[in-house]
């Protein structure tokens, strides 16, 4: 029975696999058994020939063979010996790529552990008190409008919208249909968000309506098509939403807020081993 499985699991390819990355790794000792105690030592370490074989296996869809591992181990060395060299040379000093790069591995740790975090109800909670303006959820407004097109009416559209705001002053119940001029904008629009307001008669229009009093006809008021008189029909206070209302977006900007605090902190820590000087340019703030 045994000698059954141990055949079974001598035939499987991931077994060979693992035996010939063990005999690469082992080959490339042998070469350098002593190379851990020189300090131009290279190690390739079974970790980083798994690392090699899973990006082939994952990009080819199939695992490398001998000849393609050894390459990619010899690619690996290569690559190493002339990065080594290169800092040696002081090479990364000056370029703007390689300094930019740098820079953002470096703001990546502090991503990275930031978003390690977890946030509790009480911090998430807390978070959307002090910041309470970013979440709050727009007032609503419903309305009737009575549009006045500046091209038909030219120099009398004002005097025509005050006419017609008296005589629906005068009556309120009067049908809208018989004033003001055609146009696609409907004459009752439903509760809506005062920046979808904005986004149809423009930011001031959507102002100006916030500021109109309930239940009775005002303006003249303008949008970006013309004059309206307006009627504000039913009004919702806007409010700062519950937790659970609003937690993915609480939480997304909670841990942007920590990456930000982690990045001052570990620049502040590392700012602290430097003494910074500053030369001024030549001329720079003297008298001729």
């Amino acid at each position: 029975m045994s000698t059954i499985f141990l055949k079974r699991v001598l035939r499987e390819p991931l077994v060979h696999f693992l035996a010939l990355a063990l005999l690469i790794f082992a080959g490339y000792g042998l070469v350098g058994a002593d190379a851990e105690d020189q300090p131009d030592s290279i190690v390739v370490t079974a970790s980083k020939i798994e690392q090699m074989a899973s990006v082939f296996t994952k990009t080819w869809q199939r695992s490398p063979t001998a000849e393609e591992l050894k390459g990619l181990i010899d690619d690996y060395v290569k690559e190493e010996i002339l990065v080594r060299q290169a800092l040696e040379l002081g090479l990364d000093r000056d370029d703007t790529v390689v300094r930019r790069r740098l820079r953002q591995k470096m703001e990546f740790l502090n991503t990275a552990d930031a978003e390690a975090l977890t946030a509790t109800d009480a911090e998430l909670g807390a978070y959307l008190e002090a910041n309470a303006a970013t979440f709050e959820i727009d007032p609503l407004l419903a309305f009737q409008q009575v549009f006045f097109n500046p091209q038909r009416r030219g120099d009398t559209i004002s005097r025509d919208a005050a006419s017609i705001l008296e005589a629906l002053l005068t009556n309120p119940a009067t049908d809208l249909g018989v004033f003001g001029d055609p146009t696609l904008l409907p004459p009752d629009l439903p509760l809506s968000g005062k920046a979808s307001i904005g986004q149809t008669f423009g930011d001031d229009f959507a102002e100006e309506l916030s500021k109109a009093p309930l239940g009775q006809w005002s303006g003249p008021i303008n949008s970006a098509f013309g004059l309206h008189l307006i009627r504000v029909t039913e009004r919702v206070r806007g409010r700062v939403p519950a937790l659970d209302e609003v937690r993915d977006a609480v939480a997304r900007e909670w841990t942007n807020a920590k990456r930000a605090e982690l990045e001052r902190q570990r620049f502040a820590d590392r700012l602290k081993r430097y003494v910074v000087s500053i030369e001024s340019l030549a001329g720079a703030g003297t008298d001729p």
